[in-house]
């Protein structure tokens, strides 16, 4: 009984790792980072893009992704108040990007989508979060 715990134990701790590992090479970079194709197929989904907007999209991102790994690259001591201007402007740069090529319709959504963020955000920030 007690080997067949220590195998079982085993089997899931090996699974764990493997699974992590999966995910790492899958792109799940760290919590919140994806990439360029993955956020843009999030977007396909929710707002029904056209195959032109997806390239344009997917080229925005992955401009974006660059920068973003530039400005991590620059700030090696990990201080992110000095980064966080920067990465404010690149956002704020991608969100109106991203709605110069979306439909009127589409524009709608993603605004709301990014209000609801907002708010989500500005909730933990409070200390309301999980």
């Amino acid at each position: 009984m007690k080997k067949l715990l220590l195998v079982c134990a085993f089997v899931f701790g090996v699974s764990a790792v493997s699974f992590a590992q999966d995910q790492t090479a899958q792109g799940g970079q760290g919590r919140g980072r994806r990439n360029p194709a993955q956020m843009t197929e999030r977007l396909k989904k929710q707002l029904t893009l056209n195959d032109d907007q997806v390239a344009k999209v997917t080229a925005i991102y992955a401009a974006q992704v660059k920068v973003q790994d530039s400005l991590r690259t620059a700030n090696a001591g990990g201080d992110r108040a000095a980064i966080r201007p920067a990465q404010q402007a690149l956002r704020k740069a991608t969100t109106e990007k991203i709605l110069a090529i979306l439909t009127p319709d589409q524009a709608t959504i993603y605004k709301k989508q990014l209000a609801d963020i907002a708010a989500r955000q500005q909730q933990n920030s409070n200390g309301n979060g999980n």
